[in-house]
């Protein structure tokens, strides 16, 4: 078992940033692949950002690619998403999973996920 923990979460401006953690305990940190994910009201759960074990290879949605940021620290057996530029439409739940050894898009594919953190952006 993987129990993640996101941490982070706020209200902010457009424009602003903001930084999302996301803790894992239990298993090898280091021998999964991490997920950010978001969920709008109404709207399906969807990909954001993801990370290879190593940190090597990162993976983002063309919506945040070039304004979010991915990493983690297999030392402290911890992810985060730096979010800058935001915007209205970033409003979600921003959850954090993981996957054991290969990374994935696919939501469906992940073996553990955290409780969610909210993020809102004002206009």
């Amino acid at each position: 078992q993987v129990q993640l923990v996101e941490s982070g979460r706020g209200l902010v401006q457009a424009g602003g940033s903001l930084r999302l953690s996301c803790a894992a305990s239990g298993r090898t940190f280091s021998n999964y692949a991490m997920g950010w994910f978001r969920q709008a009201p109404g709207k399906e759960r969807e990909f954001v950002a993801g990370i290879n074990w190593s940190g090597s290879n990162t993976y983002y949605a063309d919506s945040v690619k070039g304004r979010f940021t991915i990493s983690r620290d297999n030392a402290k057996n911890t992810a985060y998403l730096q979010m800058d530029s935001l915007k209205p439409e970033d409003t979600a739940v921003y959850y954090c999973a993981a996957k054991y050894y290969r990374f994935t898009y696919v939501p469906l594919s992940y073996d553990y996920w955290g409780q969610g953190t909210q993020v809102t952006v004002s206009s």
